[in-house]
């Protein structure tokens, strides 16, 4: 008898530890300059940062460019955002440090339950996953839950209220212990 609560201790315990999710940092968007620029500052676990996303005002297009780089501030990349579609759609297209695409993001309206659902592809169309953002919550927490190309939920990222400074932090958590960023 005692073998066999050992025996499901562990089971449980390997369970809760595959579907516990790991923290792997936090994205801090500060409120928009003079120059109508937006910085978010991404850092990992340990508070280390590890990038920045610089979004710009719109082109006269309607194009919004967020400029992603590293730690050392090389650009690695940009998402360029265009102006939602006549069905309420929205597409980013996300492009390497040399200009070619690496796909894109299309988001579309809310649905019946306040639901956002962003769905991503590669280069070639293939959708690679989904992020789902929620309503709101009471505590105005926004929660954004991404899945893979199976409907497997790898993280999820939380968005809190604004604080007294006009920054707003987002709580980024993994289930594999890897990056959830889609850039």
């Amino acid at each position: 008898m005692k073998k066999y609560f050992v025996t499901l201790a562990v089971i449980m315990f390997a369970s809760i530890s595959i579907f516990a999710q790991r923290n792997v940092g936090t994205s801090t968007t500060s409120h928009t300059d003079i120059f109508g620029n937006t910085v978010t500052t991404h850092r990992d676990a340990y508070g280390r940062t590890t990038g920045t996303s610089t979004t710009g005002r719109a082109d006269i297009f309607g194009n919004t460019t967020t400029t992603h780089r590293d730690a050392y501030g090389n650009t690695i990349g940009t998402s360029t955002t265009g102006k939602s579609d006549i069905f309420g759609n929205t597409t980013t297209t996300h492009r390497d440090s040399y200009g070619n695409s690496t796909g894109t993001s299309t988001t579309g309206s809310a649905d019946i339950f306040g639901n956002i659902v962003t769905t991503h592809r590669d280069t070639y169309g293939n959708s690679t996953g989904t992020s789902t953002t929620g309503s709101t919550d009471i505590f105005g927490n926004t929660t954004t839950t991404h899945r893979d190309a199976y409907g497997n939920t790898t993280g999820t990222s939380t968005t809190g209220s604004t604080d007294i400074f006009g920054n707003k932090t987002t709580q980024q958590k993994s289930n594999t212990g890897n990056s959830i960023w889609t850039w």
